[in-house]
């Protein structure tokens, strides 16, 4: 944490919902905890006009409703934080709004005594992902953009998701952003590898020896891995109307869970070793072809009903959503991995809106012993001699998040009768501290220019080779399938039955 120097750091979107519940929060945590170094400022940029003032009164009330650590209103932190921050009015087109914020950031520098040609800058695009390209090339054009071998400076640019809309939109974002920064100044944010329990699915697995000999096709079934969201489109329907469930969580958050589930072990934890082994594992989930669509996927819509006691409406009748929209609110994805240790083994990917609970959880299912000697209890009663409850490995990702590994054991008795029971690791339990934001591991990476958690250019290709087919093969239909299902639910009758009779249908081979 040493290495950390002093930042500007440049908030493009400052008005926005990320600014205001992810990042200035994020940002306010790092400076309490000591973790930025001092001399550290912030500049919000966006469209709307307001003074530095009315912009430090804002991030105040932003972080006593959202601060993981709030502060009291008034609070001497708050006021100091708040006094570190400042304002640009601008629009993303005008080449005038980006020398003025120039003339600003020099301005900060000097106040701070850093020589016009030493000030590092961070920059994050929390804005819509059409004017990714036009920001970054104001950037540019107006001299905010240091030479990236220059060991006097740096700058950096963190972009949000999406990434692009598809495979060919995908590589002509990335074809525009490297014509003016270097690949080593990109830092493509996924939140969810900032989470704890995400980062912890590599020291679980590389930091202890008992798992790894197991992680491979001799020993495991099949793998689950599932993102529910307890919520609807809450307002955003013409956003995610454009989007659907496919682009917004499979494509990043989905397949990013599983490299790191299914990838080989990196020769180091250095940023490119890691990436590397990533990337190799998605280059080796074949794409699914045209023809293959209906028997990978399921796609469903949600259809009036209720969560936590609230009317959710149809979809359809969604603000924002067209009334013939096609767009998929659940998707369910079987997808396999071409290589020595995951051939045969089927991953399945779950993922809705309006589900009947919010939970991310990657559920790895073992094989059974080749032989049924016991008897076991279900729902209390013996049923004799049968198959077992598989063992279960269980990494949860939120909420409660922590690790549960089912197994079976002996009934007290005469008899050898088993029962399924579960090993629990509890992180809140555990340490008996709430778990860093994602946004505060990932800014701070940011800023000492550690790339391991964010996304390379291959990396976001590969991720949009596999949606592309899928993608395609929906847009081909006919009659598109749509499978509706009741908000307040797991997801369309459809989705369990395609992955149950999957699964007997492996088993029994």
């Amino acid at each position: 944490m040493n290495k950390s120097k002093p930042t500007t750091i440049v908030i493009f979107g400052a008005s926005g919902d990320l600014t205001r519940r992810k990042l200035i929060p994020a940002l306010y945590q790092l400076v309490l905890e000591g973790l930025l170094a001092k001399g550290t400022r912030i500049v919000g940029f966006a469209r709307r006009e307001k003074s530095h003032e009315q912009f430090r009164v804002e991030i105040e009330e932003a972080l006593v409703e959202f601060a993981r650590s709030k502060p009291n209103a008034g609070a001497a932190e708050l006021k100091l934080f708040s006094s570190s921050c400042y304002y640009q009015t601008g629009s993303y087109d005008n080449s005038k709004s980006f020398h003025d914020l120039k003339e600003l950031l020099e301005k900060i520098d000097e106040e701070q005594g850093i020589p016009s040609d030493r000030g590092n800058r961070l920059f994050y695009l929390a804005t819509p992902p059409t004017v990714f390209s036009g920001v970054i090339a104001m950037l540019g054009q107006t001299g905010h953009i240091a030479d990236p071998n220059d060991e006097k400076r740096w700058t950096r640019v963190i972009i949000e998701k999406p990434f692009g809309r598809d495979l060919e939109t995908a590589c002509a974002l990335n074809k525009s952003i490297l014509s003016i920064l270097d690949e080593r100044q990109v830092y493509r944010i996924d939140h969810y590898l900032g989470k704890e329990t995400v980062q912890n699915i590599m020291a679980f697995r590389f930091g202890n020896s008992i798992f790894e000999p197991l992680w491979n096709r001799r020993y495991v079934s099949h793998v689950h891995i599932t993102v529910a969201e307890a919520v609807c489109v809450e307002g955003r329907g013409s956003y995610y109307d454009n989007s659907g469930a496919l682009r917004d969580m499979v494509q990043n958050h989905m397949l990013q869970l599983l490299a790191l589930v299914a990838m080989e072990p990196p020769a180091s934890f250095a940023p490119n070793a890691v990436r590397d082994e990533k990337v190799k594992l998605l280059s080796a989930i074949p794409p699914i072809k045209l023809n293959e669509v209906n028997e990978c996927s399921i796609r469903g819509q949600y259809a009036a009903g209720t969560i936590d006691g609230k009317l959710i409406p149809d979809y359809l009748r969604e603000n924002g959503v067209h009334p013939d929209s096609v767009t998929e609110t659940f998707v369910a994805l079987k997808l396999h991995v071409d290589n020595w240790r995951w051939a045969g083994v089927p991953f399945y990917l779950r993922t809705g809106k309006a589900l009947e609970e919010r939970l991310t959880e990657v559920n790895i299912e073992f094989r059974q012993p080749p032989l049924t000697l016991f008897s076991h209890i279900k729902n209390g009663d013996d049923i004799g001699r049968s198959r077992m409850k598989p063992n279960m490995l269980s990494l949860r990702v939120q909420p409660n998040e922590g690790i549960r590994l089912s197994i079976g054991m002996k009934v007290p008795g005469p008899k050898m009768i088993l029962e399924p029971e579960d090993l629990e690791f509890c992180y809140a339990d555990v340490f008996g501290v709430e778990s860093p934001g994602a946004y505060e591991r990932l800014i701070l990476d940011a800023i000492l220019g550690d790339t391991t958690l964010f996304i390379r250019q291959d990396e976001v290709e590969a991720a949009w080779r596999l949606v592309n087919g899928v993608l395609d093969g929906w847009a081909s239909e006919e009659v598109p399938h749509i499978h509706l299902y009741r908000a307040g639910t797991w997801g369309p009758y459809a989705a369990d039955e395609f992955i149950t009779n999957d699964i007997k249908k492996s088993k029994a081979l």
